[in-house]
C-alpha cells in the first residue's frame, strides 16, 4: 500500500495552511489501526487537504492513494474515505465557474481546473466503487451509492447495478441510500430521467416496506415532481403513520405481494421487468449497531457527536432526512407543504414533532402562507417535557414577530411556568437560544410586561428583549420607570455603548419624557470609546419625546456646531422635535446634501424626509442626489424628496429602478407610499400589487437567513397593503 507516495514532493504542493509534507502522515494515518489516529487523520484531510470543499495540487495527489485505501478490505472506516473522495470530486463546475468563462491567468481559473481535474481523477478511478455495493461493511454500503451516483461515467450500468442491490439489501437505511443515489442519477442525467421516473413510481407503489415507498415518493418529486401523485400528502401521512406503527429498524427486509413483478414496468432494464423482482416479505436482524468511535477532539468528530445524539434512541432516525428531501422538493407546493408539516406536528411521536419544527423554518422563511395552525401547533411543543423540543419551538417562534400570535398562550404560558423566563433554558451545557419571553415580546402581547420588569432587574440585562420592547406598542408604557432606573445606573465608561442602546431603544418608543435627565447624562457623559453610535441613541430618544424636552436644546445646538457629520443630522432632527423651528436646522442639512461623503448625505436626507413638509428649501439638494452613483442614497433621497413635496411622481423613477435592482429596498420605499396614502401613492400601485402577488418572501437568501427576515417580509406585504388603501388582501398560498 502507498507505493510510490514518498516519490512525491510534498514539500512543493500546498493545502490550507501552508507546504503538505505533513499529508503522508495523514494519509498513513487513514490506515492506522488505531481509531484515534484515524479519527484524527480524516479531521486534517478534511481540515487541510480538502479544507472548506477546496481542492489544491496535494488533494490531487492524494486521490490515488484514498483510492488504493477504498479498495483496501484491511482498512477501516472506508465509508468515511468514500465520503471524502465524493466531495473532493463531486463538484460540477457550472455557469461563471467553467473553465472557458474564466482568465487564465487569474487564480479562480486554478482554483476551477482543480476541480475538474479532481473531477475527472476520481472518475477515472471510480470502478473501485462498483465492488463495494455488497461489501460487508454496513458504512461502506452506505457510501458507495452515493459516491457511484456522483462519480461514476456510465449512470446507465450503475443505475442497473443500484436496482440489483436493492433486491438484495436488507438493511432499510443502505436501502434508502440506494433510492437516494438512484434519484441523483435522474437529475443529473436528462436522458435517464423518464426511465427512473417511471421506475420510481413503480417502486412507490410495489414495496411493501413504508420507508422504501417513502423515500421513492420524495426521489420521485426530486427528479419529477409533475408525476407526485394528486394525494401526496395523504400518502406520506399515511406513511409517517405506518413507520409509527412499526418502526423499520427492527422488520429490515423489502417486499412485494406475490406476482406483483408483472405489474411493475418491463423490457427497459428497471427492476420487475428483466427478471429482477423484490423479495417477499423476511423477516431479517436488526442491524448491528456501528462500532462506538473514539471521542476525538476534532471538528469531525464534534459534528458526527452531534448527529448521533441527535439520532440516539429512534427506531426511524432517517425519516427526517426524508421528510427534508420531500419538502426541498415540494418547493413552491406551499399548501402540500404546510399539510405535511401540520400532520407532523400533531404526531404521537415526540422526534416527527421535533423534525417537523425544524422544517418549518425553510418553509416560512422562504414562502408566504396561511400559517396559524402551523403556529399554533408549534406553540403546543412548548408544554412537552423534553427540554429540546419546547426550546427548539421558542427559537423557531422568535423568529415570526406578529405571526407568532396564534402561539401567544402557549408562549405566556410557558413564561409564567418559567422562574427566570429571560433565560435561555440550559440543555446538556451550552445555552439553547430559545426563549419564549423574546418571542411573546416580539409579537406585542401584554402579557410579556410583567417578566420584562423582572429581567429589568437582573444583573446582566437581555439586550435581545430590550430591542423588542417597541413590538409592544402602548403595551410597554409600565416599563418605563424601570428602563429609567436602569440607565440611570449604568456606569459611563467603555461599556455604555452595548447597554445603553436597547434601554435608549425602548425609553425613545415609550416616549418617557421623565427619563430625559437619564437621557441627557449619557447624552453628555458618553466616553470616547463608540461615544457617536451612544449619542445618536440618546438623541434618537429626545427626538421621540418632542417639545417636552426643551431642556435638551442647549446640548442639540452645540452638536449642530461641533458634531460629526451623523451627529449634526440626528441633532437637527431631534432640535426640530423639540422647537418645530426648521429654519436653524436646515443650512446644516442642505449643507451635507452636498458633501462628497454619500453616508453623510443619506444621513442628512433622512433627517429632512423626517421633517417633511417644512424642509422643503432642501428640495433641490435632495433632487441632486437622485442621479448620485450609490443607490442607497438614491433612494434615501427619493424618500425624503416624497415626503418633503408630498409627491410621489417626480421620485418614482428612482424608487421603481431600485425596488427592481435591490430587494432590500423595497421595505423603505413601501413605507413612504403608505405614509403618503394611497391617493399620492397611486402611480406606485403597480410596483405594490405585483408584490402582493408573489408567493415567494422578497428577501430570501440562499445559504443565509437572519432572525428579522420574515418580519421584514410581513412588514413589507402590510406597508403595500395599507399604500393601496387595504382593499388587496393577499393570498399567497
Amino acid at each position: 500500500m502507498f507505493r510510490g507516495i514518498d516519490e512525491v514532493d510534498w514539500a512543493s504542493l500546498g493545502h490550507a495552511y501552508g507546504p503538505a509534507d505533513d499529508v503522508p502522515a495523514l494519509l498513513r494515518g487513514l490506515a492506522s489501526g488505531n481509531p484515534m489516529e484515524r479519527e484524527m487523520a480524516l479531521d486534517g484531510m478534511y481540515g487541510a487537504v480538502h479544507h472548506q470543499g477546496d481542492v489544491y495540487d496535494s488533494t490531487l495527489a492524494c486521490i490515488p492513494f484514498l483510492l488504493e485505501l477504498v479498495a483496501s478490505p484491511d482498512v477501516q472506516d472506508r465509508g468515511c474515505i468514500i465520503e471524502l473522495l465524493t466531495s473532493i470530486g463531486g463538484i460540477d463546475l457550472a455557469g461563471d465557474d467553467e473553465l472557458d468563462q474564466l482568465d487564465p491567468e487569474g487564480e479562480e481559473f486554478e482554483d476551477a481546473a482543480n476541480y475538474a481535474m479532481a473531477a475527472a481523477a476520481v472518475a477515472a478511478g471510480s470502478d473501485v466503487f462498483l465492488g463495494l455495493l455488497d461489501d460487508e461493511d454496513r458504512e461502506v454500503r452506505l457510501a458507495a451509492p452515493g459516491a457511484l451516483a456522483s462519480l461514476h461515467g456510465d449512470p446507465a450500468r450503475v443505475l442497473v447495478l443500484l436496482r440489483e442491490r436493492l433486491t438484495v439489501e436488507t438493511d432499510t437505511e443502505v436501502r434508502l441510500a440506494l433510492v437516494e443515489a438512484v434519484g441523483r442519477i435522474a437529475l443529473r442525467y436528462e436522458t435517464l430521467r423518464d426511465e427512473t421516473a417511471e421506475w420510481l413510481g413503480w417502486l412507490m407503489g410495489a414495496a411493501q416496506d413504508p420507508a422504501l415507498r417513502l423515500a421513492s415518493l420524495a426521489q420521485l418529486a426530486r427528479c419529477a415532481p409533475a408525476r407526485l401523485p394528486a394525494d401526496v400528502v395523504a400518502r406520506v401521512t399515511g406513511l409517517l403513520a405506518e413507520l409509527r406503527r412499526a418502526p423499520l429498524a427492527r422488520h429490515a427486509a423489502l417486499g412485494v405481494p406475490a406476482g406483483r413483478d408483472a405489474d411493475g414496468p418491463g423490457g427497459d432494464g428497471l427492476v420487475g421487468g428483466d427478471g429482477l423482482e423484490l423479495r417477499e416479505p423476511l423477516e431479517a436482524l436488526d442491524a448491528a449497531e456501528p462500532a462506538a468511535r473514539p471521542v476525538a477532539p476534532t471538528l469531525v468528530g464534534q459534528v458526527r457527536e452531534l448527529r448521533e445524539e441527535q439520532r440516539a434512541g429512534r427506531g426511524t432516525a432517517w425519516a427526517d432526512d426524508l421528510l427534508r428531501t420531500l419538502h426541498s422538493a415540494l418547493d413552491d407546493r406551499v399548501a402540500d407543504r404546510i399539510a405535511l408539516v401540520t400532520d407532523q406536528l400533531r404526531s404521537p411521536d415526540r422526534e416527527q414533532r421535533a423534525d417537523a419544527v425544524w422544517m418549518c423554518g425553510g418553509l416560512v422563511q422562504t414562502w408566504r402562507g396561511a400559517y396559524d395552525e402551523v403556529v399554533r401547533l408549534v406553540g403546543a411543543q412548548l408544554a412537552d417535557p423534553e427540554p429540546r423540543l419546547r426550546n427548539a419551538a421558542a427559537a423557531w417562534l422568535e423568529g415570526l414577530f406578529e405571526l407568532a400570535r396564534p402561539a401567544c398562550d402557549a408562549l405566556a404560558a410557558r413564561v409564567a411556568a418559567d422562574p427566570s423566563p429571560w433565560e435561555p433554558e440550559r440543555v446538556g451545557g451550552p445555552a439553547w437560544l430559545g426563549s419564549a419571553l423574546l418571542a411573546l415580546t416580539r409579537a406585542g402581547d401584554p402579557r410579556a410586561v410583567p417578566a420584562l420588569l423582572g429581567a429589568l432587574e437582573e444583573p446582566v440585562l437581555n439586550a435581545h428583549l430590550m430591542y423588542a420592547v417597541p413590538h409592544l406598542g402602548d403595551a410597554a408604557g409600565p416599563l418605563a420607570p424601570a428602563l429609567r432606573r436602569r440607565l440611570g445606573r449604568l456606569p459611563l465608561d467603555e461599556e455604555l455603548s452595548e447597554q445603553a442602546g436597547p434601554l435608549l431603544l425602548a425609553l425613545a418608543h415609550v416616549r418617557a419624557v421623565e427619563a430625559l435627565p437619564e437621557v441627557l447624562r449619557v447624552l453628555r457623559g458618553a466616553p470616547a470609546f463608540r461615544r457617536e453610535w451612544v449619542v445618536e441613541s440618546a438623541l434618537r430618544a429626545v427626538a421621540a419625546f418632542g417639545p417636552a424636552a426643551r431642556e435638551a436644546v442647549p446640548d442639540l445646538r452645540a452638536l449642530l456646531g461641533d458634531g460629526s457629520p451623523g451627529l449634526v443630522s440626528m441633532a437637527a432632527r431631534a432640535l426640530w422635535a423639540v422647537e418645530g423651528d426648521a429654519v436653524g436646522v436646515l443650512p446644516h442639512l442642505r449643507s451635507l446634501l452636498r458633501a462628497p461623503d454619500a453616508h453623510h448625505r443619506r444621513e442628512a436626507a433622512w433627517a429632512a424626509g423626517a421633517i417633511g413638509g417644512a424642509a422643503g428649501a432642501a428640495a433641490p439638494e435632495l433632487r441632486a442626489c437622485l442621479s448620485a452613483p450609490d443607490l442607497w442614497l438614491r433612494v434615501d433621497a427619493a424618500v425624503a424628496l416624497c415626503r418633503v413635496t408630498g409627491d410621489v411622481e417626480e421620485a418614482l423613477p428612482v424608487l421603481g429602478a431600485a425596488w427592481r435592482e435591490n430587494r432590500y429596498t423595497r421595505v423603505e420605499i413601501a413605507e413612504c407610499f403608505a405614509e403618503l396614502g394611497p391617493a399620492a401613492a397611486m402611480p406606485a400601485a403597480p410596483l405594490l400589487r405585483g408584490e402582493l402577488a408573489r408567493q415567494r418572501r422578497h428577501n430570501v437568501s440562499e445559504g443565509s437567513s437572519g432572525d428579522h427576515d420574515v418580519h421584514h417580509d410581513e412588514k413589507l406585504l402590510a406597508l403595500c397593503r395599507q399604500g393601496l388603501g387595504g382593499v388587496l388582501p393577499i393570498s399567497p398560498a
